[in-house]
């Protein structure tokens, strides 16, 4: 059973077990040593960070245990995720390494690894890292010719070229847009784009400090620019994450959107341009149910996983289609990104606003959602929940109620000590009711 890596890669509180240089280091060791094994000779791995201050702290680290396993290093400095995945690709570099913790807090840090086609890591090949990682102290070996570590100067700017070539000649002038960038890798790079393509940008949340990445902007408090967006008349707000592989929208009346209208409105907006390959949606279990009943009246599918933007991407993959993504805000367009891009899908967007002449608030007048009911009930200990009695007859007494007028979502969180219960109906009360049954019978079950 693995222990370091959850569902986007390794993530906890910097300076404490498992984030500490020491494991860092022992981490870019095992990913010099998987790679040796895959294929030999000296090997060339991209690291890229978001803009906590512990960032410098690990990519020393990690940059030490490549560098005396004979890794040559190249560091971008604070850039987007999707901007490691596409450098890993475009540089032909046999591994991608991005130090963030995503939307967590700036004392919160992770590790995620992309392989040299600049998508994550497979499960296997975590195994085999965290397998190493927890073994015995590597002993180095003499014989290797230690490595070097370079920064690479136009990271940004290679990066800035790739996400504007995702609308191809398409330009953004008359578009009035909020950016923020949640004091995140995004902070630079972001109002950059928009402006470069024609857009009047109005730029918050773009002046980190090591400490105020996601605190009160981004994704997760899109309130700002919704105040923003009203105020000063734009057409719309864009809210990335502090990492920028996801993003949250604002319209133009200042509303914030649900995850599922965007991917709801985009996939419309795809296949009526005949490139929705497969007619088919993927997204994860959490997206609500009037997703499913939207799509079905245009002959579009909607294929679900378990939660997490990798899973949505792997069956992406095994089925040749071209779009999926999370109610959270992850948006994969396969065709011009290897996994979530916050930048690159608020381009798609506003192209797909430019291409029907329609506000982005007419485009996501596309679905009607079920009532949802969600809480995190923070918890000490993660017991597999068919173990809990308890929490298995509530959760089924709720299944037999709703019948299929709704459903039940109970999990664990892959990177927080968190239960999520999820109830969704037709009806916002009984939703409500069965949600509180469930929590309370948690609650008294593992506290």
């Amino acid at each position: 059973m693995r222990e370091l890596f959850g569902t986007d890669g390794i993530r906890g509180i910097a300076n404490k077990y498992p984030i500490t240089p020491e494991v860092a280091l022992r981490i870019g060791r095992a990913v010099a040593r998987v790679l040796e094994a895959q294929r030999s000779g000296r090997h060339k791995v991209v690291i890229g960070k978001d803009t906590r201050v512990s960032g410098y702290m690990l990519e020393t680290a990690l940059t030490s245990g490549l560098v005396s396993e004979g890794a040559r290093v190249l560091l971008t400095g604070p850039v987007p995720t999707p901007a490691v995945a596409h450098i890993t690709k475009s540089m032909a570099c046999d591994a991608g390494i991005m130090l963030t913790a995503s939307h967590n807090p700036y004392a919160d840090n992770g590790i995620k690894i992309f392989g040299p086609d600049g998508y994550k890591l497979n499960d296997a090949l975590e195994a085999e890292i965290e397998a190493i990682i927890k073994g015995e102290a590597p002993t180095p070996n003499k014989d290797i010719r230690l490595g070097k570590a370079f920064r690479i100067d136009d990271a940004t700017g290679r990066y800035i070229e790739f996400a504007k070539s995702s609308i191809g000649s398409m330009n953004l002038r008359g578009l009035k847009v909020v950016v923020d960038s949640a004091h995140g890798a995004g902070y630079h790079v972001a109002p950059v784009i928009f402006d470069e393509l024609g857009a009047e940008v109005i730029k918050i949340g773009s002046s980190p400090d090591g400490y105020n990445i996601n605190e009160g902007y981004g994704s997760l408090h899109p309130e700002k620019a919704a105040k923003l967006v009203k105020s000063e008349g734009a057409d719309l707000g864009i809210c990335l994450d502090g990492d920028a592989d996801r993003v949250i929208f604002v319209d133009g009346d200042g509303e914030v959107l649900s995850g599922d209208r965007v991917l709801c409105l985009c996939a419309k907006a795809l296949k009526a341009s005949g490139k929705l390959r497969g007619n088919t949606l993927v997204s994860t279990v959490m997206s609500n149910l009037g997703l499913r009943d939207a799509l079905a009246e245009d002959g579009i599918s909607l294929e679900q996983t378990k939660v997490g933007d990798r899973h949505v991407l792997e069956r992406m993959r095994e089925g040749g289609f071209s779009f999926g993504g999370e109610n959270s805000g992850h948006l994969i367009f396969s065709d011009f990104a290897t996994t979530g891009d916050g930048i690159v899908s608020a381009l798609m967007v506003l192209s797909f606003l430019k291409e029907s002449g329609n506000s982005l608030a007419e485009l996501a007048d596309c679905m009607t959602e079920y009532p949802q009911v969600l809480v995190n009930m923070p918890v000490s200990q993660k017991p597999p929940l068919q173990e809990v009695p308890e929490i298995m007859a509530a959760i089924d007494a709720a299944n037999q109620t709703l019948g299929d007028n709704g459903r039940t979502l109970v999990r664990y969180s892959g990177t927080e000590k968190k239960l999520r219960v999820l109830a969704e109906a037709k009806d916002a009360v009984l939703a409500q009711s069965l949600n509180t049954t469930i929590v309370a019978a948690a609650t008294k079950a593992i506290g």
